[in-house]
């Protein structure tokens, strides 16, 4: 059972809980906001100070939403080496897991490279990439650009939240 080490949240108030967990979903404190009433309200199944726990219950939820809620929430994720990135607009989780896959190193044709892949993917399925980077680098995450822009919208859509799924699990460990 792997415990926070930053924060108790059995001991949050809903104020602070939202604070501490309003970004694990990117720009989306609807979940926070969900998770702490399913706990408050209904109890949650084991232990919320769990990080499984309440990475569970929040993937549950984004899961259960209505698909304009979930794709929202996909829209609200940058651009993998977009212009949120070279302008320095992303949240500090984004720079932080983007730069650890070496987004931030990209050669002047591999961001070409990025920027032809990323407009091509939104033409397509009208909402961005999403994958989760963390263990990946630019080489990798390339190849797997070019392999699911191959995709319909109804692998994407299931895939984009199944990535945003492991970037929340990602967050949640960091705390």
């Amino acid at each position: 059972m792997t415990r926070f080490n930053t924060c108790i949240p059995s001991q949050l108030s809903q104020s602070d809980f939202v604070a501490v967990f309003a970004d694990i979903y990117e720009h989306s404190p609807w979940v926070a906001e969900e998770a702490y009433q399913q706990y408050q309200q209904q109890g949650i199944d084991g232990d919320i100070n769990n990080i499984a726990t309440l990475q569970q219950c929040m993937a549950d939820i984004l899961l259960a939403a209505a698909p304009d809620q979930q794709l929202a929430l996909i829209n609200a994720h940058p651009d993998l080496a977009g212009s949120a990135a070279v302008n320095g607009e992303l949240t500090s989780a984004s720079t932080s897991e983007q730069a650890g896959a070496g987004i931030d190193q990209c050669t002047a044709e591999e961001f070409t490279h990025f920027t032809q892949l990323n407009d091509a993917y939104k033409a397509k399925f009208n909402f961005p990439f999403i994958k989760a980077v963390r263990g990946a680098n630019r080489f990798l995450i390339l190849a797997d650009f070019k392999r699911r822009i191959q995709n319909n919208i109804d692998t994407e859509f299931k895939q984009a939240l199944l990535e945003i799924n492991k970037i929340a699990a990602f967050r949640l460990n960091d705390l």
